[in-house]
Parts: C-alpha cells; structure tokens; sequence
C-alpha cells in the first residue's frame, strides 16, 4: 500500500466531511478502483473514516459509525432530493392519508411538509420524529423491527397494520433500477412492505434520481408499469422515460 497515498486519502476525507468513490478517483486517476477501496478498508480499520455505499465519511469522535453513515447518505444528491421534494408536495392532497417510506428522500420530503391536514405514515422513526415539528398532521407510526442501519421498521406488525389502511398517496424510495430488474431494494422485509403499498395505494409515487439507474439490488418490488408518478431530478435515461411515456407512468 502507498502511505502517501493513503495520508492524502485521510486528509481529503478529514477536509470535506463525506465525499464519494468518484471524487476520490478523480485526485489519483492512475490507481484502480480495487486500490482505492483497500485503501479506504485501511482507513477504516485505523478509525479515520467510515466507509458507505458509494463513498465514505469522516470518523467523529462521540459519533456512532451508523450516525455517520446515516448522515453521509442525507448528505448524498442532497440538492437533487430537496428539487424532487418540491416536486413531491403538489401530490399532496388535504386530509388525504399519504405514506412516506423510509429512506433520505423520504426524509427531504418530511423536510419540506408544510403544515397542513393530512394524516400520514411511515416507517422510518426518524422520519416521524422530523414530522413531529408539525402542530395539525396526525402522524401514525408504523410498528415493526428496525434496522438500525437504514432506520426503516419492517416486518409482519408493519405488513399488518398496513393492510388495514387506505392509503391515497404512498412515497416509496428506490435504491436500484434496471430495465429488466425494475425497482429494487437491498432487503426482502422492507422489500415486502414496498409491494404492499404498490398493490395497496391508491397512487404509486416512485422517489428516483438518477443515480439509481444501472444498479441492481437483490429484491424487485415493481416496475415502471406499476407505478403512477417517477419524481426524479430531470436526468433520468432516455430508455426509462420512453418506457414511463409508453406505460403511462408521468415523470415529474
């Protein structure tokens, strides 16, 4: 391993907080991907840094590592979020009953909600706890076993108790699009709870930038034919608009 290398590395990440696999690249464009994720693997083992899908994140001291990787991935696109859930907020209707997935554009959603009439759900505590600066929503909690990781409940309570409800609008996060695999998510819980509200919901409001385009996750929960909206940042392939264009599906 070049120390050198791996110092400049530290420091870079030190300096800028969270920063991705690319930038990273881009400082040493004569090193392969493999090197930089061992040196990455390094730096974390040494507790310098914290790795996370895609990038890495400054170790704070007092921090948990789950903290950070939380905040890396808000930090994540965050302009782009912020544009999708501006867009997001004019398919909420008044005291209409919307569920908001778990995940950070869920969270720049929640951020954005004004105070309105509308009962919500969602399975993300973290999300509720945002939601909880609003004085007239009812903000219903989904139960279930959370994943300390993601901060999303799942599990049969959830399944559950959402199938009980009539949900009009529901915000669901991708973490992986293909042509061939659809929507795709990383766990088969969670997983299940995203069908579920695509089967149930009166509306099937898909969050996607594009960055989620080309990636595959384990578990498909639909595909642009089942949905109503795609909210994206406006750079979404052409082979995914004309497919939402031919199935009907609106891209905002």
């Amino acid at each position: 391993m070049n120390q050198l290398r791996k110092e400049k590395i530290g420091k870079y990440i030190q300096e800028k907080g969270v920063v991705t696999i690319k930038e990273i690249s881009a400082l040493f464009p004569d090193v392969s991907l493999m090197t930089i994720h061992r040196d990455l693997e390094k730096l974390e083992e040494e507790g310098s840094i914290i790795r996370t899908r895609g990038g890495a994140v400054s170790a704070t001291p007092g921090v948990s590592p789950i903290e950070m990787k939380l905040e890396a991935r808000m930090q994540t696109n965050m302009k782009a979020k912020r544009e999708m859930a501006q867009k997001a907020l004019q398919l909420i209707e008044p005291g209409s009953a919307v569920f908001l997935d778990a995940g950070t554009s869920s969270m720049a959603l929640a951020q954005a909600l004004p105070d309105m009439d509308v009962n919500l759900f969602t399975t993300g505590p973290n999300i509720a706890l945002e939601l909880g600066r609003l004085s007239i929503p009812t903000i219903h909690m989904c139960g279930g076993t959370l994943n300390r990781m993601n901060q999303a409940v799942s599990g049969q309570s959830t399944l559950d108790m959402l199938d009980h409800i009539n949900i009009s609008t529901a915000f669901l996060g991708v973490s992986g699009y293909t042509q061939e695999a659809g929507f795709t998510c990383g766990k088969e819980d969670e997983m299940l709870v995203k069908r579920m509200m695509m089967r149930r919901a009166g509306r099937k409001v898909l969050l996607m930038d594009s960055s989620k385009c080309g990636k595959i996750l384990p578990y498909t929960f639909g595909n642009i034919e089942d949905a109503d909206y795609i909210i994206s940042d406006d750079q979404l392939p052409e082979e995914v608009v004309l497919r939402a264009k031919e199935a009907g599906t609106e891209i905002l």
